[in-house]
């Protein structure tokens, strides 16, 4: 179901806790939602959509690729950028890592760890944030 996007810079600073198999709906609510606005964002945590869980939805390329409690387990090649998010508007500067690994568990709660580049690494930077509370 397409979900309402939160735009309260409080109730978005909260940190998201610790999402479980209970939490499934949320991430179909959160790929519709994901879809639904495709011609503005590439990425999307779930206390955008209101629930604060740390699940995150990230395009790449013609496939969202679903990330479940992701961690961030190493990072390199510091950088600072201007990020917008669907949340908020305007840019905000911050910094960012060219390349992260990332350890989460997928759609179907397996766990996985990938390492990601450039821009899609940028995307689940910001997302991650989003579940710690940051706001950017």
């Amino acid at each position: 179901m397409i979900k309402e996007i939160n735009r309260d810079e409080k109730s978005l600073s909260k940190k998201s806790k610790f999402a479980t198999k209970a939490d499934k709906q949320i991430i179909t609510d959160l790929a519709d939602t994901l879809q639904h606005h495709s011609d503005t964002t590439v990425g999307m945590a779930a206390n955008m959509i209101s629930e604060f869980k740390n699940i995150i939805i990230v395009q790449m390329g013609m496939i969202a690729v679903i990330m479940v409690n992701p961690v961030i387990k190493q990072k390199s090649d510091p950088y600072q950028t201007k990020e917008g998010c669907l949340s908020l508007a305007g840019e905000r500067p911050t910094m960012r890592f060219k390349n992260i690994t990332v350890e989460y568990l997928d759609q179907h709660f397996e766990k996985q760890q990938n390492t990601f580049s450039e821009f899609t690494a940028q995307i689940i930077q910001h997302e991650i944030d989003h579940c710690h509370g940051i706001i950017i």
